[in-house]
Order: C-alpha cells, then sequence, then structure tokens
C-alpha cells in the first residue's frame, strides 16, 4: 500500500507542534497536567454545587411565600373570626 507507513511517520505535525510549544514555553512535565486537569474539575464541580445551592435557595423562598390574594385574605380573616366567636362561645358554655 502506498502511503502507509508504520512508526513516526504516523505522528501529525499537530503533535509535534504542540510538543515543541510546550517545550518552548518551559511547560511543566505530563503529572503536572494531571494536577491542573484536577484543579479545574474541583473548581468546575465546587461552581456547579454552589449553582446548584442558590437555585435551590431561590426556589425554596420563592414557594413558601404564597401569593398574596385578597380572596385568600378575606377568607383567612373570616376563618379568624369563626374561631373568635366559638371561643366565645365555648368559654360562656356552663361546664
Amino acid at each position: 500500500m502506498i502511503g502507509m507507513a508504520e512508526g513516526p511517520g504516523l505522528e501529525t505535525y499537530a503533535n509535534h507542534t504542540n510538543e515543541a510549544e510546550a517545550q518552548a514555553a518551559g511547560a511543566a512535565p505530563e503529572g503536572a497536567s494531571g494536577d491542573a486537569t484536577l484543579k479545574r474539575t474541583i473548581l468546575f464541580v465546587a461552581v456547579a454545587a454552589a449553582s446548584a445551592g442558590l437555585a435551590f435557595a431561590v426556589i425554596r423562598a420563592t414557594l413558601l411565600k404564597p401569593p398574596s390574594d385578597p380572596t385568600t385574605e378575606r377568607i383567612q380573616q373570616l376563618i379568624d373570626e369563626a374561631n373568635r366567636l366559638l371561643k366565645q362561645l365555648d368559654d360562656k358554655k356552663p361546664d
């Protein structure tokens, strides 16, 4: 087969360029890139956790307060009034 070679012929120009640039820039050895990946992963998880916590807090705060509705307020006033009247009747009832 023409053009098929084994060994170093299979490496791409991009691989050589990236290695040469990394060495020229004084990049750290392979082990250090693992540390950078770990740090990025931890940072990503921390940001995701903070976002989830904030979203949970906002949703919980909005759902705890029922929307203010005049009808609901009036019904609650009537219930409170009825409870007050029932208590008065119980207090007046002889034992």
